[in-house]
């Protein structure tokens, strides 16, 4: 059987006797005196009370000084009061104050109990629905942790998707992992500085790989060639934009597969209308696209490649300066160059690779 505390706070010892002989019948109930109010504060620093019947007229601290202290405390606060007093003044004051029921004096014995086990019923259960309600909370924050995790790896697992798709065209052009992954985290960065949400942020770092993996439908002997392509050759190595967007089309419901289709389609436009393969001119070319162009093109000019050497920074930007407001956005590519030091920070990271030999052996066959 669960015990019921009862703490009865009264001056006066006929009232606590009366308290005692009224549930001396209820073997479930554990009887707590004090006589006045610093007496209660200090029992309810070892005891919980299912509730409290409070005298108001009390030595030392009455029991409006009590009330007042109990409902202004969060631990105390929710244990039901009883007030227990002939004046109706008092007990209007003591409502005010969040007493949660009251007796008329003389007391009504039966009464007495009946309200006492009403209030530490009420109270119990809650107890019992606060409990309840911090299971489902915790339960809840569990699930919710859970679901976090499984997208967290959904999204992981996009991205090196997304990563091994864009290798494979990087493998056949004897480019390095590292440029597809610089390639994504400047993607991601530009678009950071340009103001986008999280969430296009995070897409763009996604589905940037996907550039140029068109160049999969490109012939070796065009793709490997070392030297400049013929103009037809060329024209051939133009197709790798609509390959690409074609190989990409048809997922619309995934958004990094057809920012992805954007991007590959797009990403040799230029700003003045020269790029191909649809000659698209400012703005109607995708922002994605055009940050692409940008990060891509610095990466080339940067970087070492079996076919030529890197050029030093400064000789880089100049190229790109060169190419503001014609092959590239002109406000995109000020955001890129004023932060350049971020840029150096990622190509550092994710420095180059020695090209394995084998791949070596396949551009000389082709030579």
């Amino acid at each position: 059987m669960q015990t019921t505390t009862i703490l009865a706070v009264d001056d006066e010892p006929f009232n606590l006797d009366l308290v005692e002989l009224t549930f001396m019948d209820a073997p479930e109930v554990k009887l707590i005196k004090a006589v006045h109010g610093r007496d209660a504060l200090e029992k309810l620093q070892h005891i919980e009370p299912h509730v409290i019947l409070l005298d108001l007229r009390m030595p030392v601290m009455d029991g409006l000084e009590l009330l007042g202290i109990l409902k202004n405390d969060a631990l105390l606060a929710k244990i039901p009061v009883i007030v227990i007093t002939a004046n109706s003044e008092e007990k209007n004051r003591a409502l005010a104050l969040g007493a949660n029921d009251f007796l008329a004096k003389p007391v009504d014995t039966n009464e007495l109990k009946l309200r006492t086990f009403n209030a530490v019923s009420l109270y119990k259960n809650q107890r019992e629905l606060e409990k309840l309600n911090a299971s489902l909370d915790e339960a809840v924050k569990q699930r919710t942790r859970e679901l976090e995790r499984a997208l967290e790896f959904a999204q992981e697992t996009e991205y090196e998707i997304s990563l091994r798709l864009g290798l494979v065209s990087e493998y056949r052009d004897l480019e390095t992992g590292m440029h597809i992954k610089r390639i994504s985290r400047y993607s991601a960065l530009l678009g950071r500085l340009c103001g986008m949400s999280e969430e296009e942020e995070r897409l763009l770092l996604y589905a940037s790989p996907l550039h140029d993996i068109g160049k999969i439908g490109i012939p070796d002997a065009i793709l490997l060639k070392n030297g400049k392509l013929e103009e037809h050759e060329f024209r051939i190595m133009k197709e790798h934009a609509s390959i690409g967007a074609k190989m990409l089309e048809g997922a619309e419901k995934y958004p990094v597969i057809e920012m992805g289709r954007v991007i590959a389609y797009e990403h040799h436009e230029r700003y003045d209308g020269m790029g191909y393969p649809r000659g698209l001119k400012g703005d109607a070319i995708s922002v994605y696209a055009k940050i692409v162009a940008i990060v891509d093109v610095f990466d080339a000019l940067s970087s070492k490649r079996v076919y030529k050497d890197a050029f030093p920074l400064e000789v880089a930007l100049k190229i790109m300066q060169e190419g503001r407001g014609t092959h590239f956005d002109p406000h995109l590519l000020d955001l890129f160059l004023q932060n350049i030091s971020q840029f150096l920070e990622i190509q550092k990271e994710y420095a180059d690779k020695e090209i394995v030999p084998h791949l070596l052996g396949l551009l000389e066959e082709y030579r």
